[in-house]
C-alpha cells in the first residue's frame, strides 16, 4: 500500500491517490468512472467471473415483497450503468402491480448514465424507470421520498461515508429499507490471501490493459482495503439512526450486504 494513504480506521471516505480533501476525491472518482464507462460492464463481468450479475439479482430478490407494493418508490444510488436498477425494475414488472412503481437510478458520472439509458431499450415496463445525474452527498430529493434505497459497489467511492449515510436516511421514508452491497476483504486467512493476491496483483493489470486506464483499476483494491469492515459499517449505520441493521457476507466473504430500516 502506498505510503501516506489513510488507514481504514481513519479515512472518512474514498481518497484516490493525490486527493487531499473531499472535493478533490469526488472530482477524481467522477473523472475515473466517466473514462472507464465504455468498458465498465465488460470488465465487471470479466473480473468477477460474472458473479456481479448474480449478486445484483440476489439483492433485488431480497426486496421482492417491497417491490410488489402499489406506488412503491425506489432509488438505486451510484447506479453506474444501471444493472441493479434494471434488476429491480424487472421484479416490479413480474409482480404485476396495479399501480406503477417508480424506479430511479442516480449517478454523478454522466457517461455511466448514457450507458444505463441505452440498456432500457424498448422494454415494456410496469415501473416508471428513469435515470438522472445526481451527487449521492447532495441528493435532489425531498425528505422521506423513497420506500427503498439501494446501492451496489458505489457507496465505497463516496468522499464521506457519514454524509452519505445521512443522505440515505434523509430521503428514506419511515419504515423504508436501505441496502448497501460492497466488496470487503474475507476473514479467512487462506481465502483472504488469495483474494488480496488477485485484487492487488492480477486485477489492476488486467483491468488496466482492457480499459486502457490503469489508474482506475489501481484505485479499486486500495479502496476496498480502506473501506470499513462489515461490523464497523453496521455500527456507523446504527449511529446514523438506522434500525434492524444486518450485515451478511456472500461468496466466501468477498462481498457484504448491509440492510437496515428507518
Amino acid at each position: 500500500m502506498t505510503t501516506g494513504v489513510p488507514s481504514r480506521a481513519t479515512v472518512p471516505g474514498s481518497r484516490p491517490s493525490g486527493a487531499m480533501d473531499e472535493a478533490a476525491a469526488s472530482r477524481q472518482v467522477r473523472e475515473m468512472f466517466s473514462r472507464i464507462a465504455p468498458r465498465y460492464d465488460l470488465l465487471n463481468h470479466l473480473l468477477s467471473l460474472r458473479f456481479d450479475v448474480a449478486w445484483r439479482k440476489r439483492l433485488a430478490k431480497r426486496f421482492q415483497s417491497v417491490l410488489a407494493r402499489p406506488d412503491v418508490r425506489v432509488l438505486d444510488l451510484c447506479c453506474g450503468t444501471g444493472d441493479l436498477t434494471l434488476a429491480l425494475a424487472a421484479l416490479v414488472r413480474s409482480a404485476r402491480t396495479a399501480s406503477p412503481a417508480t424506479i430511479l437510478g442516480a449517478d454523478f458520472a454522466h457517461p455511466m448514465l448514457v450507458r444505463a439509458k441505452e440498456k432500457t431499450g424498448n422494454t415494456t415496463r410496469r415501473a416508471a424507470l428513469e435515470f438522472l445525474e445526481a451527487d449521492a452527498l447532495a441528493l435532489p430529493f425531498a425528505d422521506q421520498s423513497f420506500d427503498l434505497v439501494t446501492t451496489a459497489f458505489g457507496f465505497r467511492n463516496l468522499a464521506n461515508y457519514s454524509a452519505g449515510l445521512a443522505e440515505l436516511y434523509r430521503v428514506l421514508r419511515p419504515g423504508g429499507s436501505v441496502a448497501i452491497l460492497e466488496f470487503t476483504e474475507p476473514e479467512s486467512a487462506l481465502f483472504g490471501g488469495l483474494f488480496r493476491f488477485y485484487f492487488h496483483r492480477i486485477l489492476p493489470k488486467l483491468g488496466g490493459i482492457v480499459s486502457g486506464n490503469a489508474q482506475a483499476y489501481g484505485y479499486l483494491p486500495g479502496s476496498v482495503a480502506r473501506f470499513p469492515q462489515p461490523a464497523v459499517l453496521a455500527n456507523l449505520m446504527g449511529r446514523h439512526g438506522f434500525t434492524q441493521v444486518r450485515a451478511e457476507r456472500w461468496t466466501g466473504g468477498i462481498v457484504a450486504l448491509h440492510t437496515a430500516q428507518r
